[in-house]
């Protein structure tokens, strides 16, 4: 990127947010704090009203404001992919916002882009159908008392016991994607305790005008750092040959996948699993391309399990 266009970029990021720091710019440009410095001194020379406040960064003086009128191919396509994505993976609250603000960016677009996305519109597909119905458009006002930290006032379906709770009140800290499904991480004030609410089995959903004070709660980070401790969980250890590792990779995400690295032509799988037995019978079905590097624990219980399906063969 040359720096008449590292500089209007910065200037589009400027606006994104209240304040932008110096180590914000240089990390996403992959320049020197120095450069940061004097790219924005050129910005002052041309007349863009800068301000700067000691410990939080850099902004624009209020009233400001530059369009981005102009979008290159890739930023374009970018777009459209995002698009595809949030039709399938959100609910109607989230995509028919998304297509709303899709729609004011296309009107800004060169007619040169506006054709290519309409060529390349037909082009891209994702193809997923969640094993839920989704939820009656419950994100976008999730977003909002998270952010406003408003409590919320629920009916939830358990998951997995027949249990239906109503008019629980509780304090959201986050919204996170897993498992293929939509969660909401929250404290719990009938449980005392915090949850983790599978969005698709709210049945109903109030946003109270109460607004909680979140510094004695947890961080979404400090949720999940406290509930991998806390879990009885054993990390497994695989070894696949290319063409196994090829086949897992649209499914590994359901049985606890964490990492995985090159070694030679395989490929090792870190797995935090928290049924060695139930692991196991998963991984039968790629025993002939795989190898288990620890815990010999599952060693013996695909052993076990192997013995007793030739046992019942003969």
């Amino acid at each position: 990127m040359n720096r008449i266009d590292r500089i209007s970029a910065i200037l589009i990021q400027l606006q994104t947010k209240k304040y932008i720091t110096a180590g914000e710019i240089a990390e996403r440009f992959f320049i020197s704090k120095r450069t940061v410095y004097r790219d924005l001194k050129a910005l002052e020379e041309a007349g863009i009203p800068l301000g700067a406040e000691p410990g939080r960064g850099y902004f624009l003086v209020e009233g400001f404001h530059l369009p981005p009128v102009m979008f290159t191919s890739h930023e374009a396509n970018a777009l459209l992919i995002a698009g595809k994505m949030v039709e399938k993976f959100t609910d109607q609250s989230v995509s028919r916002q998304f297509e709303s603000a899709l729609y004011k960016i296309k009107s800004v677009l060169p007619e040169k882009e506006k054709q290519l996305l309409a060529d390349l519109h037909t082009t891209i597909q994702v193809f997923y159908s969640p094993a839920a119905e989704p939820s009656p458009g419950y994100l976008s006002d999730l977003q909002l008392a998270v952010a406003q930290r408003r409590t919320l006032t629920i009916d939830y379906r358990s998951q997995y016991k027949e249990e239906h709770t109503k008019n629980r009140i509780i304090e959201p800290i986050g919204i996170c994607f897993y498992s293929m499904n939509w969660h909401l991480i929250a404290y719990c004030r009938m449980r005392e305790e915090y949850r983790d609410f599978r969005i698709d089995r709210i049945q109903s959903l109030k946003t109270n005008e109460e607004v909680f004070i979140p510094k004695n709660r947890l961080s979404m980070h400090e949720y999940f750092s406290r509930l991998t401790k806390e879990a009885d969980l054993t990390e497994v250890i695989l070894r696949f040959d290319k063409s196994t590792a090829a086949v897992l990779q649209n499914i590994k995400y359901y049985y606890g996948f964490v990492s995985e690295e090159k070694i030679g032509d395989q490929t090792e799988m870190d797995f935090l699993v928290n049924d060695l037995n139930y692991f196991g019978r998963w991984l039968l079905m790629f025993a002939d391309g795989m190898e288990v590097i620890s815990p010999i624990e599952l060693k013996n219980i695909l052993k076990d399990l192997i013995r007793k399906i030739r046992m019942k063969q003969e």
